[in-house]
This record gives structure tokens, sequence and C-alpha cells, in this order.
């Protein structure tokens, strides 16, 4: 009787395990159906974003993508003159124009400058903001007055600033030139030298970027607890070792995240090179983006496809170094 029993147990058990598995092997919502159907108001508001960007940045990138797998120029695309309206000409050539920058002179000379020019404002900007960061964030007389002052040139428009730089470059009536002039220094060729033309807007791109660098540094340190130093001031530690045991440790987060985003900056900072040196002279400090400007605005005839082209290597080599980035980091243990 107990086995006979023990068997209809075991028998409605198992009807209802499959009665169980037979609901659950219906169309159960998915993953993506389910978190619309819960958070429904919160795809809502996000929907006309992700629409705004579709248009703004998908439409160009996949143009863009598309016109540097052509020949396409100012004389073979579509255009109106008067009411008559010709046809665009140009075609389609596959990856030539990859091949053609990658394997050119020119392309591999500007991307070394443009190396050259993202290590050195990245790294000086970094090492300035991480200093003032640190005498800021101590108890001195008059320390938000100096806040204040070192983020002014944050707050000014970034033209503005350039042009004031350029008044001050000038090499006849410029104010440096006085100023060395005065010290029977002979006047110095800032955007005239190729040479001291690349110094030049490294000195104002690094003038501009240490702002954003010292407040995002400053506030990582102020996030460090207090008893960390005093704990390892009373062990005999000193202001060095605390500073590399404890402050970069730290700011750690922060530092991955600023340095990320100053170098994609950087890599991509137009104003300064096109306001300052209109990439000159010559092509001395031209960078990668400002000559893709000049491919598709200032060279007659405007070749469309080679500034498409260079615009999608520059997004190709970003995103590479994004993801070396971020690889390295997750190597280090930190996650980004």
């Amino acid at each position: 009787m107990a086995v006979h029993t023990s068997q209809s147990v075991a028998k409605a058990a198992g009807e209802d395990l499959a009665r169980g598995r037979s609901r659950g092997s219906g169309n159960p919502p998915g993953g993506f159906r389910r978190g619309v159907s819960t958070h429904w108001y919160a795809w809502t508001m996000v929907a006309p974003v992700v629409a705004v960007i579709g248009v703004i940045i998908g439409y160009p990138l996949v143009r863009g993508v598309y016109l540097s797998l052509t020949d396409a120029n100012e004389r073979n695309v579509a255009r109106n003159i008067g009411v008559n309206h010709l046809p665009a000409t140009y075609r389609f050539v596959g990856l030539d124009n990859y091949a053609d920058a990658l394997t050119g002179g020119q392309f591999l000379s500007t991307l070394g400058w443009t190396l050259v020019w993202t290590v050195s404002c990245v790294s000086v900007t970094f090492a300035l903001g991480l200093a003032l960061a640190n005498i800021l964030n101590r108890r001195i007389a008059g320390r938000s007055f100096y806040r204040l002052l070192l983020i002014l040139p944050w707050a000014v428009p970034g033209f503005v600033s350039v042009f004031a730089w350029r008044f001050l470059y000038n090499e006849d009536r410029g104010l440096l030139n006085k100023i060395l002039a005065g010290g029977g220094i002979d006047a110095v060729p800032w955007l005239n030298d190729p040479t001291w033309a690349k110094f030049s807007v490294i000195a104002v791109n690094i003038w501009l970027g240490v702002p954003f660098m010292m407040v995002a540094l400053l506030g990582g340190l102020q996030s460090i607890p207090g008893e960390m130093y005093e704990a390892a001031e009373m062990d005999g530690a000193s202001p060095w070792q605390r500073f590399c045991h404890i402050t970069m440790p730290g700011l750690r987060s922060v530092s991955t995240t600023v340095i990320l985003l100053s170098t994609i900056w950087t890599f991509n900072m137009f104003p300064v090179i096109f306001l300052l040196t209109r990439g000159g002279p010559g092509e001395a400090t031209q960078i990668l983006v400002t000559q893709a400007y000049k491919f598709s605005f200032e060279i007659s005839p405007r070749d469309f496809a080679q500034s498409s082209t260079w615009g999608v290597l520059i997004l190709v080599l970003l995103m590479a170094f994004a993801a070396v980035y971020r690889r390295v980091l997750r190597n280090q243990g930190d996650t980004w």
C-alpha cells in the first residue's frame, strides 16, 4: 500500500513538472520584450534622443563610409546650376581610396605629427592638472580665488582664446615678442617657423585643457578619505610614498576616464590648429582632422571621397585605441 502511494505521488509530481515545462516552453516574453513592457516609460523618453542621434550622427556616418568607397569630388557629384540639375557621375572604386591613403606619404606623415601632438598635449596637461589639483586640495589662503582663476580658460569660448593667443604670437606686434625685445632677445617667429609653430599650438592646447584636467582630478582627490593619509603619516610614510601609494591608486578610476576623453578630444582638436595656423606653415601643423577638412572645403576640386576616407580612418583609429585602452585596464583589474 505504501509502495502504491509513493508511486502515485511520484506520478502526480511528474505530471505537475510536465505541465510546468509545457507552460514554460510556450512563448515567454524575451529579455527585450520584458524590458520594454517593464520600463516602457524609460524607452519612451529615450526614443526621441535615439532618433535624433540616428539622424544627426548615423546618416552622415553611413554617407561618409559610402563616399569613401567612391571617387566623388566637386565635379562629379549631383548639383544644381541655375534651373538645371546635373546628376551624379562618380563611380564605386571599392577600397582604392584606403589603399592610396595608407600607402601614401601624406597620411602617414600627418598621422605621425598627430600622434606627437596628442601624446604631448595629454601628458603635459595631465601632469600640470595633477600638480595644480594637489596644490588646490590643501588649505591655502585664497584657494577659491585660485580655483576660479585657473578655471577661467575653460570658461572662455575656445575661438576667443585661440584668437587672443594668435595676437600674442604675432611676430611684429605680439606681446610675447615685445617682452623678449625688452630683454634684448630677437623676435621669435612663433607661427611662421615649422618647429616654433608646433610648440605654439601645443602650448595653446595645454592652456585650454589644464582646467578640465585639474577640476576632474581635484574631485578625485577630495573623494579619497583623509584618514588614509593620517594613518600613513603616523606609520612614517614620506610625502612621496603617500602620493605613490594613496593618491595615485585613489585617482586611478578618474585618471583613466579623463585620459581617454582628453586623448579623443585632442586627436580631433580642430579649432586650435585651424584658427591658429590653418595647418601651416606649409603642412607643418596639419593634423588628420584638419587635413580631412582641407580635402573637402579648401582644395579645388574639393575631394569628398578622400575627405571621407580620412574621416573613416580617424574613427577606426580612435575605436582601436579605446578598445586597446579598455583591454589594458581590464588586465590591470580595473573596470571600465
